[in-house]
């Protein structure tokens, strides 16, 4: 596999196998795609954390637990005057 990098993140690779941080140019290139997975992983929890906390406020409002917003905003205001 060839990789094609700007001159800006060459000079990054080189720079963290300079600093001895890695042994080569592949460990800089495998560390940044396991950081990748990692983040894309993150990312998607917390779109099903979001998914399933709408589903609940969804469910709540058709069971009747709800406020209007404008309530809730004046007690916040009172609350905090």
């Amino acid at each position: 596999m060839n990789v094609s990098l700007t001159p800006a993140l060459e000079k990054f690779v080189q720079d963290k196998v300079a600093s001895g941080l890695y042994n080569s140019v592949s460990e800089v290139i495998r560390e940044a795609i396991r950081l990748l997975i990692s983040k894309e992983a993150v990312s998607q929890e917390r779109i099903n954390m979001l998914n399933r906390d709408i589903e609940i406020g969804l469910a709540d409002m058709e069971n009747g637990n709800y406020r209007n917003g404008h309530e809730v905003m004046r007690d916040l205001i009172a609350k905090y005057e």
